[in-house]
């Protein structure tokens, strides 16, 4: 255990250094497509994502874990944030929300940001499934473990540092298994800001943290776990799907 926990603090305290170092580095030079005005009005900066995507793939990168395990956290972690920063920038200005919604406009012929999103996740939690687990029914519950957990994540940033407390909540639990350090060390270092409402995660750093968390829970857990957890994030996606179209938001809205 304390070898684990050892690795694990190793984990969190990279993520921390790139994930902080990222986030200075970019407020230094702001980019006014990186900006958006929050619930209160409130000019934000979205430079919390990308901080948020670097700082998890570099904390599950020193892991002394197996090389698939590595390279599932660093595939699931930059394309799950990559989507969701085409998400940030190329849908800020679309209303549509919800799965439902996007699937629909893809059915008619029109792709947009969040259908590429949707399917882009999905695809990336599949590969990233197979790297880490043998029999294909696990592979595939892998992936709705990882792109799940990646859109529970997002469905919580609605307020300020709400997804920060989620990814705390759900990975400090984890952190003896090493990869959940990752993701938590990089939302902690992140927080504070958030909080303040100087900064936001959006859709790249909430759904780079969820599937860094996703690919914690896919490693440490058998088919029964993976299951159980796949059972209870498809019953919370539909849930948040429902509410989605209830509330007509921007996706940095909060």
């Amino acid at each position: 255990m304390g070898a684990a926990l050892s690795r694990a603090v190793k984990s969190g305290a990279v993520a921390a250094v790139v994930a902080g170092g990222v986030y200075r580095a970019l407020r230094a030079r702001p980019r006014p497509h990186w900006q958006r005005t929050n619930h209160v009005g409130r000019t934000v900066d979205l430079y919390a994502g990308p901080a948020a995507v670097l700082g998890t793939a570099a904390g599950a990168a020193v892991l002394p874990l197996p090389a698939r395990t590595r390279c599932a956290a660093a595939l699931a972690v930059l394309a799950a944030g990559g989507c969701g920063a085409y998400d940030d920038l190329a849908g800020a200005d679309d209303p549509r929300r919800g799965f439902r919604a996007h699937l629909g406009a893809l059915r008619g012929g029109e792709v947009t940001s969040g259908a590429v999103k949707l399917l882009g996740i999905g695809a990336a939690g599949l590969a990233a499934g197979a790297l880490l687990k043998e029999r294909p029914v696990d592979r595939v519950l892998a992936a709705v473990v990882i792109a799940g957990t990646a859109h529970l994540v997002n469905l919580t940033d609605v307020r300020p540092a709400a997804a920060a407390a989620t990814v705390l909540a759900l990975g400090v639990p984890g952190l003896p298994g090493g990869l959940a350090a990752a993701p938590v060390g990089a939302v902690a270092a992140l927080a504070a800001d958030d909080l303040g409402e100087r900064t936001m995660l959006g859709d790249t750093g909430a759904h780079a943290l969820g599937a860094g968390l996703g690919v914690a829970i896919v490693a440490g857990r058998g088919r029964a776990g993976l299951a159980a957890h796949a059972a209870g994030l498809v019953a919370a996606a539909v849930h948040g799907d429902r509410i989605s179209r209830r509330i007509a938001r921007t996706p940095a809205d909060r």
